[in-house]
């Protein structure tokens, strides 16, 4: 295999895992449920969701916390899930698996 077939299968694996970054959800919620978020493999925040019973001018700061912890234990399932995929793919690439 010469190089420039080399880099043009390299392109090819690039432009999937993108677009699989890009389709791929992972949700994630904290406090039982009050928040949950969804987030795309390129850590987009797609979708948040609020239980109203947690929305309280007195308690703001629990809420900042519930959210911060779900986009960031939605983001850690996406990681763990687009490694996964990842690592599917090299294995058949020469030189990387």
């Amino acid at each position: 295999m010469n190089i420039q077939q080399m880099m043009k299968q390299a392109q090819q694996m690039q432009e999937r895992l993108q677009k699989q970054m890009a389709e791929l959800r992972a949700e994630a919620s904290a406090g039982g449920g009050m928040v949950t978020v969804v987030v795309s493999g390129d850590k987009q925040l797609q979708s948040i969701k609020i239980d109203p019973e947690v929305v309280s001018k007195d308690d703001v700061d629990m809420l900042q916390d519930l959210i911060v912890a779900a986009v960031n234990d939605a983001q850690r399932k996406a990681d763990e899930e687009l490694a996964q995929k990842m690592g599917g793919m090299l294995p058949g690439f020469p030189g990387l698996g």
